[in-house]
């Protein structure tokens, strides 16, 4: 498994590209061994915000191996991320349910996995991509899954396609891989 993202943060019209801030839309948690890397698109805040809000969690309280735990994990940030991180869940009038108010990419030895804002697990089969490049990434991860790129060469295509095509992406790409279990074991 693979998971990729650019390094360009935008404020409407204004761009703060690589070399102006050391910003990362991803990051790493759990012990070694059963460690995942999460991509957050959207806010910026996110990352910070997600990294202490996990950090806030007894360990046990955080299991990440399959989309019904993801989705208790989730369970458990939510009222976490209101109390102490002033989550605001209102997106529309008639919400079925309160927002967290992002979508996060989670790759790890179990596979691949999406978060979006009303708690939505997906367990991804091939790839996906989040973000304003997606629709590019997605047609450029397409063609290089036909070819059998690997992981890495899928998710590096998506990433620099939407880096090339859409105004909120820019290199440079960073990308981490991730080896699965073996699905005996998942």
């Amino acid at each position: 498994m693979a998971i990729a993202a650019d390094s360009l943060v935008t404020f409407g019209d204004t761009r703060l590209p690589a070399g102006y801030e050391a910003n990362s839309k991803m990051f790493r948690i759990g012990p070694r061994g059963q460690q995942s890397w999460i991509g957050t698109v959207g806010s910026v805040a996110h990352v910070p915000v997600l990294r202490s809000a996990f950090a806030a969690l007894e360990p046990a309280q955080v299991r990440l191996d399959s989309k019904q735990h993801i989705f208790e994990t989730f369970l458990k940030l939510h009222p976490k991320l209101k109390e102490g991180f002033f989550l605001n869940t209102k997106e529309h009038e008639n919400d079925p349910y309160e927002s967290s108010q992002f979508s996060i990419f989670i790759v790890n030895r179990h596979g691949s996995f999406g978060v979006e804002s009303y708690r939505e697990v997906f367990e991804y089969e091939r790839f996906w991509a989040l973000g304003s490049g997606r629709r590019y990434a997605l047609g450029a991860m397409h063609a290089a899954w036909t070819t059998g790129a690997g992981a890495a060469g899928i998710a590096r295509a998506g990433v620099l396609a939407g880096c090339e095509f859409d105004t909120s992406s820019a290199g440079p790409v960073t990308l981490h891989t991730q080896r699965l279990d073996a699905p005996s074991t998942r």
